[in-house]
């Protein structure tokens, strides 16, 4: 077979940019008027506003107006439902983008302003137009022409792949020319760039299964359409058409809307004559597999190859996850497979938004850690901000700090009482050991292991400055001396005690050394009264006038000491 090309169709895309010229300050500048897109493909369309004062309270894109002609935002639409991302500040401008587009997401599309002072429509709003390939037939047998045709003009003037029974032949135009087509093989086209969005295959005498998407990435929560267009034998008819991912060699494969799990969860688009589309909502992670379509016409049988559908969450890793202050966390989020191109990635601490952190790359990066960034991240990809990844917790660890004593009762402490003192600190992770030391009279000793320390029937031993040391892993930490003082109950007693046992006993021993010493000098023991004149020069008295008494001499010698013992002369040299 031999194969030539001929001039390509013009292709172009319709750029301007597209001013909607309110009145009283308000304003929307569309970046495009007019787009063509191909099915199965993403779009994106931008515009940015001016409005009289205020603030943009909402901002939204729609295509049809609603009840009591407000318009409907198209994210309350369940055919957008997964499809549709909204991006901008909300302040100057939007971005409207829409992922695997379909042709009955042709239409006007136009953005919505409320502000505190009013509203506005951007009217004229942009033209989307949604194409897939098609491959027509001109020509008879002998001179027969493929052309690659679309619904609208497309743009750059790409360049178009010509496919022969799913093999690539022919890389130019639009068009494919042969003097042999058999009616057993089967042709299709795409472009490059965009070769995985192939046209349905023609072909006259041939069974053939041709899906939008070879390979889709899905994310779980959202709905996924898998799509296929299919041709066989012109005589036979259709009698069903399925979708089904296992398929036992000498068994029929079973219909995925008999199969447990499925029920509500699957749907089933399409003419039934040439596309079929399977429709899954609300993906699970166990939705990934491989999904083959089905035709049983009243001739035959076919099924088409698998088409891999890979379903994903979003998961954070976290390295290291316990860190010391001063070191470095790298947050990186990940899915498990290639997305449409993600611009951005939001992060969250303890589920909070963590402010001004939205970035194009995957990675985030703490630099030094403190305490205060200890905490459960998360994160999202933009347009599925209701599905962030499970949380990683980061610990971060640091020494003892804010070490502190507390004394438990407070005030006065009073002898015989309990006090106790308790050592508080602040560490992560928590300390493990304290340590109590006393100081008195500048000496340090250890007096107790343990948060608290108890002392009971407390003393004035115990008086002194105390201190608790507090200690982790990480490091250790002291706290500042408090005092202990300890009061006596009766605090004059010691003093008044003493002197008055000291006063009466000098006074019995006089009296004794007094009267002892007039016994040995023969004086009348039965005088009541006399007056003593002693010896000049007795060194006992100068002179003393007294009572005399008769006490039982004996019984005094015996429990007193001899008057002429150096006690008696030294109370007497006092007293002179």
């Amino acid at each position: 077979m031999s194969l030539r090309t001929a001039g390509s169709v013009l292709v172009v895309f319709l750029w301007s940019v597209a001013v909607v010229l309110g009145q009283n300050g308000w304003s929307v500048i569309y970046t495009k008027n007019s787009i063509c897109v191909l099915k199965g493909s993403t779009v994106q369309m931008s515009c940015t506003y001016t409005y009289p004062s205020g603030t943009v309270t909402t901002a939204f894109w729609f295509t049809e107006l609603g009840t009591g002609k407000e318009p409907d935002s198209l994210a309350q639409d369940p055919e957008y439902a997964g499809r549709l991302e909204y991006h901008g500040d909300k302040k100057n401008g939007q971005r409207l983008r829409i992922t695997d587009l379909r042709e009955s997401d042709s239409a006007e599309y136009k953005i919505r302003l409320l502000t505190e002072g009013g509203r506005y429509v951007g009217s004229p709003g942009v033209s989307l137009s949604v194409t897939g390939f098609q491959v027509k037939v001109t020509g008879g047998h002998q001179d027969m022409t493929l052309t690659c045709i679309t619904t609208c003009t497309l743009t750059d003037n790409p360049t178009y792949i010509w496919y022969k029974n799913g093999l690539k032949v022919k890389e130019d135009t639009s068009s494919l020319h042969s003097d042999s087509f058999s009616d057993a093989d089967s042709y299709s086209c795409a472009v490059k760039g965009h070769e995985d969005l192939l046209s349905p295959a023609v072909c006259k005498n041939c069974w053939i299964v041709t899906y939008t998407h070879q390979s889709i990435c899905s994310f779980k929560g959202s709905t996924v359409d898998i799509s296929c267009s299919y041709t066989y034998p012109s005589y036979h008819e259709i009698k069903t058409t399925f979708w089904f991912t296992k398929w036992e060699s000498d068994m029929d494969p079973e219909d995925l809307n008999s199969m447990p799990g499925y029920e509500g969860h699957i749907e089933y688009l399409g003419d039934k004559k040439s596309e079929g589309t399977l429709r899954i909502t609300d993906l699970r992670l166990s939705d990934s597999a491989g999904y083959r379509f089905r035709i049983i016409t009243s001739g035959g049988k076919f099924a088409g190859s698998p088409v891999s559908l890979t379903v994903t969450d979003v998961v954070l890793k976290m390295d290291p996850t316990s860190v010391s202050e001063g070191e470095r966390v790298t947050l990186t989020c990940r899915t498990k497979c290639t997305l449409d191109p993600i611009t951005v990635y939001s992060w969250y601490k303890n589920g909070q938004s963590i402010p001004n952190s939205n970035t194009s790359s995957p990675v985030y990066i703490l630099f030094s850690v403190s305490s205060e960034d200890t905490g459960r991240y998360s994160c999202s990809v933009e347009g599925h901000e209701d599905l962030p990844s499970d949380e990683e917790t980061l610990t971060v660890t640091y020494g003892p700090r804010n070490t502190s004593v507390s004394v438990s009762p407070s005030g006065e402490i009073v002898e015989g009482s309990s006090v106790t003192l308790t050592c508080s600190s602040d560490a992560n992770p928590p300390v493990d050991k304290y340590t109590w030391y006393k100081i008195t009279y500048k000496k340090m000793s250890m007096r107790h292991s343990g948060q608290s320390y108890t002392i009971h029937n407390i003393s004035s031993e115990d008086r002194g400055e105390y201190y608790c040391e507090a200690e982790n892993e990480v490091g250790a930490k002291i706290s500042k001396l408090v005092p202990v003082n300890v009061l006596s109950v009766f605090p004059w007693v010691p003093v008044v005690g003493v002197g008055a046992v000291l006063t009466a006993g000098a006074l019995l021993l006089t009296i004794y050394c007094t009267l002892k010493r007039r016994s040995t000098g023969g004086s009348d023991a039965t005088t009541d009264t006399q007056s003593v004149h002693p010896d000049p020069n007795s060194d006992t008295y100068t002179g003393l006038s007294m009572k005399t008494m008769s006490p039982d001499y004996d019984t005094l010698a015996s429990v007193h000491p001899d008057p002429n013992s150096d006690k008696c002369t030294s109370l007497k040299n006092t007293r002179t």
